[in-house]
């Protein structure tokens, strides 16, 4: 398939700025791939769609606060810092984005804080506003982590224009975040709340956690027509045994398996085994999924509505179908669906 095939227009009025009051209650858009149907729902109404002995899979990685604002040496110009990923604790060393790119050079310092008692070195430039720093701070590791929490804020997705809101700090994780990492939000699991949890539990069904430390790479925008040449960004994923023991069972039973996010569906599709099962694995993936693909763990998904010619909204088509999910996406503008990190959900069956 070719990337103009993705393309839809967006009216900017129904990208989310804030997420709905109640989790549960953001709008949830029903696809039934063997029926063709499409229905409109509460989130809260998932359960409906789940019974004892389905699994529910999800992404338990943490969104750390990765945009901090520094100050350039003898300018004092205002720098926009983005830590996308550590490369070595011992030397602090980091892998950011920079914001004016143009006004960083190798050599320069910048200066973060009121008191400017964390300061940073270029080092080296790795793309056109990708750079790796240097944090030169007097004190332990752990003090310098608890420094970059303090400087840094919630890393809200650039499309939101307003400013971040301190409650934005909680809104912007899952309940079942733990492993910090991922520079944003599996966004999909926004959507559960601790009360949905627990009836979704006491019906009976599973949940299986595992990792992915979502990097910007998720949301680079794919720029050639030849799919098959876009190449992803590789992120860290870890899946425990113990996730694939509730899997793998679950697909011996034949019951519901159901990936909760792109995050997690790219991250069962890298680690399959010869005989359709999830294998435990940590590493990297880099997994880019497109129609035409077929499938190995999961058999429905839960997801967002994700931006023209994103690689999610590709994945998206593959699983439910190019033109069903183009049809569905219509409906969803002339239902006025909010769309993005803080907008409704779909649940694919």
């Amino acid at each position: 398939m070719k990337l103009s095939q993705f393309n839809f227009d967006l009216p900017s009025e129904l990208l989310a700025e804030y997420p709905s009051e109640h989790r549960d209650e953001a709008r949830l858009m029903v696809l039934n791939r063997k029926e063709q149907t499409i229905e409109h729902k509460l989130f809260k109404d998932l359960i409906n769609y789940f019974d004892e002995g389905d699994v529910m899979m999800l992404n338990n990685t943490k969104v750390f606060p990765a945009r901090m604002f520094g100050n350039k040496e003898k300018t004092g110009a205002r720098i926009e810092v983005f830590l996308l990923r550590e490369l070595n604790a011992e030397h602090r060393l980091w892998d950011v984005l920079v914001d004016p790119a143009r006004k960083i050079r190798i050599g320069n310092k910048l200066f973060f804080g009121d008191d400017e008692s964390l300061v940073a070195e270029v080092i080296d430039n790795t793309t056109s506003r990708g750079r790796t720093l240097r944090f030169l701070f007097d004190g332990s590791y752990d003090e310098f982590r608890r420094k970059l929490i303090e400087l840094g804020q919630t890393p809200l997705p650039k499309y939101i224009k307003r400013d971040v809101e301190p409650e934005d700090e909680e809104r912007y994780q899952t309940i079942f975040a733990k492993h910090e990492g991922a520079v944003a939000a599996p966004t999909a699991g926004l959507h559960f709340s601790k009360h949905l949890m627990k009836r979704l539990e006491i019906k009976g069904v599973d949940f299986a956690e595992m990792t992915l430390h979502v990097g910007l790479g998720t949301f680079n925008p794919v720029e050639v027509e030849d799919l098959s040449k876009h190449k992803m960004d590789s992120e860290k994923i870890i899946i425990p045994q113990e996730a694939c023991d509730v899997v793998n069972n679950a697909i011996e039973k034949k019951r519901r398996v159901c990936a909760v996010g792109t995050t997690v569906m790219r991250t069962v599709e890298s680690s399959v085994s010869a005989s359709q099962r999830l294998n435990a694995y940590e590493g990297w993936t880099n997994k880019f999924i497109f129609p035409p693909y077929d499938f190995s763990i999961a058999n429905c998904m839960v997801t967002n509505f994700h931006t023209p010619k994103s690689t999610l909204l590709m994945m998206i088509s593959a699983f439910a179908g190019h033109d069903f999910v183009m049809e569905a996406y219509q409906e969803a503008i002339k239902e006025k669906y909010k769309f993005y990190s803080y907008g409704d959900a779909m649940l694919i069956i």
